[in-house]
């Protein structure tokens, strides 16, 4: 019997919407799977690592397959859920499932076809008609057989070396190949331990008088003596080779003799990268009334087999309660994933649930590094005793293969951070959450003190089951919120830089008590905007219609859209005047100033200028939590879940800026931003105050935040989005048009919105500029869809997708992109 030719569907990492049919090679038969990933070539040239999506027997009628290069998995690294998981996103935020798995599986996991320059074997070594910098290259190449484009930067001692690369090759002298190389690289640990047959104790006696022997072997004598000790005579087996070394502060001369004479082996191991627990694990804590009430409430809600919103307020101990779920669910050998908006929040979350659960609590979020991304994936997938039973993570935790889910949990389900922007896919974490939840068949609690309208919704519609805390922990009042009226401050002379008198009076108190303070500012950087007083002229950003920020620390003008920068002007750039002015305030300049108005105070600042290092978040935290500062100030890093006992004081530093943003739900992002940063207040000993800085005293939502009233908000709000065909009564479909030509953006823009308005009529809103017309040189034109959210989803795709094929057909429009984002936040 002949053997079978077997056919896989590839999802290769690409933006287009289907797999790719390969070949299997005979050789290889027994080793495809689903789920194993595969190498591939792709296209003419480009070498790609793919996932198998399934196997047939069926060959393409219209091409002629190519073959699969390589298998590169023992067993699967994709389980079946997830590939449901990723076909769902794919349809309901139609994007392509190749763009889904990209950002599902970490880096590690996918190989890199790196460049390497190789010298061209055709060159006549005319070196004459190189440049000073292509000779080096070169040369170079003459001395090694391949260099990467890494080598060429630090050859040369420049950044941008593609164009004496594209010369080179131009010329002649140099051909480009891609060399695949894994990205993932497993940790190795270099161990020394005794032979098996010296640790019988006459035999080691031999061993050490023949090194006694000769004083040739002082050293080597020495260094044995050292491992015998370490090693407790050859018992323990991690004595490592640098502790070793450091320990007989011995050169590793001797060590080599020893290891070729076989007295020590080397053997490497790989080692974990995710550090382990080794504090002691504590009792659960017992709970109030309200939160056994909670808890009851919550089991029911789950047996009724929905899912459950928790509207907790500030400081009410939602996290306890999760803690007895999740114990309640490991018990039963499932996992648990436990999802937060926010890095900051991972570090007192983590030290929490460790306390409780030790060794069984993992965090997967973007701030670790790529191979420790693969050792947590690794860890969450296997069966064995050091697995990961609670995953804690950002939104692409979602992505992980978990073989038993038992519970979700979605805390501070209302932030806009569980939404992806750019690239594909721009899934909302909450929403996938509650899919995942589906396709796993377990329960999922999602958690606010100021739960979004569409949840909310959900739940007072009967979808969701809603559970309230309405109670602080301990009876702990709700902080007191108090306005600074800005107009009358400036109108009478009190205000000090951007500081209210009334705040500045609260903070001195504040501190003269030995509590502490947040000031919550939201806009990092020094100044928005420098003005020349004379003509208003702006320093603009010259590939964004948006204006610079200057940044104090780095002396520069920054572009926060694309990351241009220059240094701050001396003059104007259109009347030549120097009568610049700084206009408007960050926290950069909040630190600078309240550190000039109080020199004694400690102060630190939390926002993504600070924070970009793996531990910064860490280290603010851990500070301010130690009380070794007065004074935090950030942007709505400060705002999300944070836990400080000793916090009596909040200042929200510009209300009216998080007011007055041109979008349909600025009120409600104002309120539950808001109410956030003053819950920081007061959460433990004593009532804290909350001083609101703002021009509009009065108006309605300043009013709901003082009240805490979260309902009142919410009625306002579904009955003007009710009115108006707004989520959560009909779902948003939001197309950006990008193009580097302005006016081809907006003739694509125009033909599509006439494409969409022909079947949709006057669901179709513009197309209109957006905030920042221009990013990055690329024209931006936006249209809003409205649908009905019981209109089909995948009927929706289809219809959408036939427009935009269409409208790329037209021969001015196949280089525009166009951008789908579905429920924009």
């Amino acid at each position: 019997m002949g053997r079978q030719t077997f056919f896989v569907e590839i999802i290769l990492p690409v933006p287009i919407p289907q797999t790719f049919t390969y070949r299997v090679p005979n050789e290889l038969n027994d080793y495809v799977e689903r789920g194993k990933r595969v190498v591939v070539t792709f296209g003419k040239s480009k070498t790609y690592t793919g996932v198998i999506e399934s196997i047939h027997e069926n060959p393409p009628k219209t091409y002629k397959s190519k073959y699969i290069e390589a298998v590169l998995d023992e067993t699967p690294v994709v389980l079946d859920h997830q590939f449901k998981l990723w076909d769902w996103m794919a349809h309901y935020y139609m994007c392509a499932i190749g763009e889904v798995m990209n950002a599902a599986l970490p880096a590690g996991l996918k190989l890199d076809a790196e460049q390497r320059l190789l010298k061209h074997p055709d060159f006549n070594n005319d070196f004459g008609v190189l440049t000073d910098k292509e000779y080096l290259v070169v040369e170079a190449l003459s001395v090694q057989d391949k260099i990467s484009i890494q080598d060429v930067k630090d050859i040369l001692g420049i950044k941008t070396v593609q164009p004496i690369i594209r010369d080179l090759i131009k010329k002649g002298a140099i051909i480009v190949e891609d060399e695949l190389r894994a990205k993932y690289k497993p940790k190795i640990q270099k161990y020394i331990r005794l032979p098996q047959e010296l640790k019988h104790e006459d035999v080691l006696n031999q061993v050490l008088d023949e090194l006694q022997k000769s004083s040739k072997n002082v050293k080597q004598l020495q260094l044995f003596m050292a491992y015998l000790h370490l090693s407790e005579q050859g018992k323990l087996e991690n004595v490592t080779k640098r502790a070793l070394l450091d320990f007989s502060e011995s050169s590793v001369s001797p060590l080599n003799t020893l290891l070729k004479k076989e007295l020590l082996l080397e053997v490497e191991e790989a080692q974990n990268r995710i550090q382990a627990y080794s504090d002691e694990q504590v009792d659960f804590k017992a709970l109030s009334d309200s939160q056994q009430t909670a808890l009851a409430e919550i089991k029911s809600g789950i047996q009724s087999g929905k899912p459950v919103l928790l509207h907790g307020v500030t400081s009410s101990g939602k996290t306890e309660v999760y803690v007895e779920l999740i114990n309640d669910t490991i018990a039963k050998g499932k996992q648990v994933l436990f999802m937060i908006p926010e890095i900051a929040l991972t570090t007192q979350l983590i030290q929490r649930l460790q306390r409780y659960f030790g060794d069984k609590v993992g965090v997967f979020h973007s701030r670790f590094g790529q191979n420790e991304r693969v050792e947590v994936w690794k860890r969450t997938m296997t069966d064995v005793h050091d697995k990961f039973d609670i995953l804690v993570g950002a939104r692409s935790s979602l992505f992980l293969p978990f073989r038993d889910l038992g519970l979700i949990i979605v805390d501070e389900e209302h932030e806009s951070s569980f939404k992806q922007f750019d690239p594909a896919p721009r899934y909302h974490g909450r929403d996938t959450a509650v899919m995942l939840s589906h396709l796993h068949d377990c329960p999922i609690v999602l958690g606010s003190a100021t739960p979004s309208i569409e949840s909310y919704w959900q739940a007072e519609s009967g979808k969701y089951a809603l559970v309230k805390m309405n109670q602080r922990f301990g009876s702990v009042k709700m902080p007191e919120i108090l306005c600074a009226d800005l107009k009358k401050e400036q109108r009478e002379k009190t205000m000090q830089s951007h500081f209210s008198s009334f705040l500045l009076k609260s903070l001195e108190e504040t501190v003269a008590n030995k509590e502490q303070a947040i000031l919550f500012q939201n806009r990092r950087g020094y100044t928005p905007m420098w003005v020349c007083e004379d003509c208003g002229w702006v320093p603009q950003c010259t590939r964004c219609d948006v204006s610079l920020t200057y940044h104090k620390l780095a002396h520069l003008l920054n572009c926060h859209y694309c990351g241009y920068a220059i240094h701050p002007p001396q003059k104007c750039g259109s009347c030549n005047g120097t009568r610049l002015q700084m206009k408007g305030f960050g926290t950069e300049k909040i630190e600078d100033e309240l550190k000039v108005l109080y020199p004694n105070l400690r102060i630190a600042r939390m926002d993504w200028d600070t924070t970009r290092s793996k531990h910064a978040y860490q280290n603010i935290i851990e500070s301010f939590s130690n009380r070794e500062l007065d004074v935090l100030i950030g942007t709505q890093m400060v705002s999300k879940g944070l836990d400080f006992d000793h916090v009596s004081l909040v200042g929200i530093l510009n209300a009216d800026q998080m007011l007055n943003f041109p979008d349909f739900r600025s009120f409600e992002r104002a309120y539950q931003l808001m109410s956030q940063v003053a819950g920081r207040a007061g959460r433990k000993h004593k009532r804290g105050k909350v001083i609101v800085q703002t021009y509009q005293p009065d108006h309605w939502i300043i009013q709901q935040v003082m009240n805490h009233d979260y309902d009142t908000m919410y009625q306002q709000e579904v009955f003007e989005r009710k009115n108006y065909s707004y989520p959560p009564f009909f779902r948003l479909i939001q197309f950006t048009v990008k193009h580097k030509n302005k006016d081809i953006a907006r003739a694509c823009a125009d033909h599509l919105a006439e494409s969409l308005k022909n079947t949709f009529k006057n669901r179709v809103l513009g197309p209109q500029d957006p905030i920042v017309a221009r990013i990055n040189n690329y024209y931006l034109k936006q249209i809003i869809l409205k649908v009905e959210r019981d209109l089909s989803a995948s009927k929706l795709r289809e219809i959408i997708g036939e427009m935009v094929v269409k409208v790329k057909e037209v021969k001015d429009f196949k280089s525009a992109r166009i951008v789908i984002d579905v429920d924009p936040a």
